[in-house]
């Protein structure tokens, strides 16, 4: 069954604060926008995914983002992660109220589709997550049918997702546990390999997708 996702984006300029430093202070909000439209790129190549919807804070800062097919509204004032999460859902849901809908973090930019796709077939229509590479944090959940996306994203969020019923999956999906909040997260990709926006902004050195 196809998938609607819901991704949600602050504004580049004040999105991850916890990366300031890794570039220059004038490129920060490109390195965010960069980590953004090489997720967006990644995920909208997968045959499963239906429609791709984009919670911003700004969409008027992040327009461009629509060249990649997908669709951007703002957020419903300052609710937090998961009110925009539970906004997007909510739409989503309007043209497919029987389908599976997903919250994807918009930091992932050495994701593969293939890891995405894994993910989706080994959820099975189950509700579901994918935990980040040091297993606590959530990368992706993902409804079942028709039923509530309920996200819980924010500190521990594997666990409060684990406690609400979701199940955790397992396959190894490295490119899609591997999101970037810390220079080291930024290291870290830069060996498995980045799109191409991001590759621009990182030293010589980093490996490009491909």
């Amino acid at each position: 069954m196809d998938v609607d996702l819901v991704v949600p984006l602050k504004h580049p300029r004040v999105g991850k604060s916890r990366l300031r430093g890794a570039v220059v202070e004038a490129e920060h909000a490109e390195l965010v926008l960069a980590l953004a439209y090489d997720t967006l790129a990644a995920v909208t190549s997968v045959a499963g995914v239906r429609r791709v919807l984009v919670v911003a804070a700004d969409p008027a800062a992040v327009s461009e983002l629509a060249g990649l097919g997908v669709e951007l509204v703002a957020e419903p004032g300052d609710g937090g992660l998961n009110e925009a999460l539970r906004h997007g859902a909510a739409l989503l849901r309007d043209g497919e109220p029987g389908g599976i809908v997903g919250a994807l973090q918009a930091d992932l930019p050495a994701l593969r589709a293939g890891d995405f796709a894994a993910a989706l077939a080994e959820a099975a229509g189950r509700r579901a997550f994918v935990a980040d590479h040091q297993g606590t944090g959530t990368t992706l959940l993902l409804s079942a049918p028709g039923a509530p996306l309920d996200p819980r994203f924010g500190a521990a969020s594997a666990q409060r997702h684990t406690e609400s019923g979701a199940v955790p999956l397992a396959g190894a999906m490295v490119s899609l546990r591997s999101d970037v909040d810390t220079s080291d997260d930024l290291e870290h990709v830069r060996v498995l390999g980045v799109g191409k926006r991001t590759a621009a902004l990182l030293p010589d050195e980093t490996v490009p997708l491909g």
